[in-house]
């Protein structure tokens, strides 16, 4: 799968559970991605933030993985969270997502104790080793513990053959200008903080991750649309009009808050895993009325 294909509107699904037993609800999840695919997003993103993998046991993870990447089916492009603790169990998801059908995988490194920039490298060589995919490099500090500079960035994608993208999710814009800059336009990267959608793609992103198409599908995609015919105009307008959206989810957390979503929109996926909790009725009550003025 080339690079180039892996542009626009990627799309995390959520992993609902059953009610019963806790376990995942593979038919509903099966659902969900196929509401995605449907309303027009460019690939599939399981098994991340949104996908609540931190909380899943390696059997839960490999029924998840398993059963996303066969049902998108090759109809859009599918790049899998296989993030884990150690590098061996890391390894083990990113050869069980190519062997399911995956066309990509995503990679966020995560520290119980600080990893040096040499420890980091080592773990994404291994895991390039192991595989014939394409790995995007994920930065998020936020939920990881480390926070990776442009420059190893860069590194990351010069010494390792098939590390060849990248997601950037500190929310800092100068970190999307910078990797543009030192790597002169040759490192394709995602924007993978929501209320940056419309700066990033002015730095030069090629894409956005995101869970936001769950509730909020067509506006996703139209203002990646008119950012890549270059109307700023239209751009902006769609940009701030899905803000209010964009910001709720990311501050209530995206499992719990898209979950929510999803149920006033008619589609039930359960409740997050604990220790995440249900959102309050109070905030239902007000993502109920900002999805009803988005939609306006």
């Amino acid at each position: 799968m080339e690079n180039h294909l892996f542009r626009g509107i990627i799309a995390y699904p959520v992993t609902p559970f059953h009610s019963n037993d806790g376990g995942v609800d593979v038919p509903t999840l099966r659902s969900s991605i196929d509401r995605l695919i449907i309303d027009g997003v460019h690939a599939i993103a399981p098994l991340g933030s949104t996908g609540e993998s931190a909380y899943l046991s390696d059997e839960e993870w490999d029924e998840a993985a398993e059963a996303s990447t066969k049902q998108v089916n090759g109809r859009v492009p599918v790049v899998v969270g296989i993030s884990d603790l150690t590098t061996k169990n890391a390894v083990r998801r990113a050869r069980f997502a190519e062997n399911s059908g995956a066309n990509a995988v995503m990679v966020l490194p995560i520290s119980y104790w600080k990893l040096t920039e040499q420890e980091i490298i080592r773990h994404y060589a291994a895991i390039g080793n192991a595989i014939n995919i394409p790995i995007m490099v994920y930065n998020n500090p936020a939920t990881s513990g480390i926070d990776m500079s442009p420059q190893l960035i860069a590194r990351l994608v010069h010494e390792i053959d098939n590390v060849t993208m990248v997601k950037e999710s500190t929310g800092d814009i100068q970190r999307m200008h910078t990797l543009h800059q030192i790597s002169k336009g040759d490192i394709p990267f995602y924007n993978g903080s929501n209320p940056l959608a419309l700066e990033a793609f002015g730095a030069g992103a090629v894409g956005w991750c995101t869970a936001a198409p769950n509730l909020i599908p067509q506006l996703t995609i139209d203002l990646y649309e008119a950012s890549q015919v270059g109307d700023l105009h239209k751009a902006r307008e769609l940009f701030y009009r899905q803000l209010p959206v964009l910001e709720f989810i990311l501050k209530g957390g995206l499992p719990t808050t898209v979950k929510a979503g999803l149920r006033l929109k008619g589609f039930e996926a359960g409740v997050p895993r604990s220790p995440l909790q249900p959102l309050t009725r109070e905030d239902t009550q007000k993502l109920s009325e900002l999805l009803k003025q988005v939609n306006q």
